[in-house]
């Protein structure tokens, strides 16, 4: 398994630094605070190992065959991604505080609910669940056990990008004096707001 180890890794880079909903999701919930952040991130990859599981056992392939289950997951992942996007519209028009937990001007965002949007923005998405069931079979050893091979490389997945995802919650707290401008939170509760929202009506009207 040592051979695919470095291409796999190398895969794993390119796909956490292609932008997404997950991406935004975890920037926006570091806003609050480094451990907001950080469970937004646990959550996510929480998703990404299950799907890893779900396509080892072949069950991805039923979503892959079935247009009607990628319809509803389609437009409960587009949902998800709406009602995420209209939290934040609204939180940045009353001017609610999303400074980090640092700052002292606001408190904490409860860790369960940064690991349940993180984990259920996740899940919500069915391209997460077709992209794992085509990318993984491909770094499997050949002569090796699918089912444990491809469990092991979709901890390894998750386990890389919680490192990945880490750094961008470790450079929101680096901006933090910036950040906690009010203006500048407003701003960006805009920003990753409509980008959420646009997400979500792109993954809803698509084909």
């Amino acid at each position: 398994m040592s051979d695919v180890l470095l291409p796999f890794l190398g895969a794993c880079l390119l796909i956490a630094a292609s932008p997404g909903p997950s991406t935004v999701l975890i920037i926006r919930n570091a806003l609050r605070g480094r451990r907001a952040g950080l469970l937004t991130v646990l959550g996510n990859e929480t998703g990404v190992f299950l799907w890893g599981v779900v396509a080892a056992c072949g069950l991805t392939a039923l979503l892959a065959a079935s247009q009607l289950a990628y319809d509803i997951m389609r437009f409960a992942g587009a949902g998800v991604l709406v009602l995420f996007g209209v939290q934040a519209l609204r939180s940045a028009r009353r001017g609610t505080p999303v400074a980090l937990a640092e700052s002292g001007d606001a408190p904490p965002e409860p860790g369960w609910r940064a690991y349940r949007a993180g984990l259920l923005m996740n899940l919500a998405n069915p391209k997460a669940a077709l992209f794992a069931m085509s990318f993984l079979p491909q770094f499997v050893p050949a002569g090796a056990p699918e089912l444990p091979a491809m469990v092991a490389l979709a901890a390894l997945w998750a386990v890389f990008e919680v490192g990945y995802y880490a750094t961008y919650v470790w450079g929101v707290a680096r901006l933090r004096r910036l950040l906690s401008r009010a203006a500048v939170r407003r701003r960006l509760e805009q920003v990753s707001g409509g980008v959420l929202v646009a997400l979500g009506l792109r993954l809803a009207l698509e084909g």
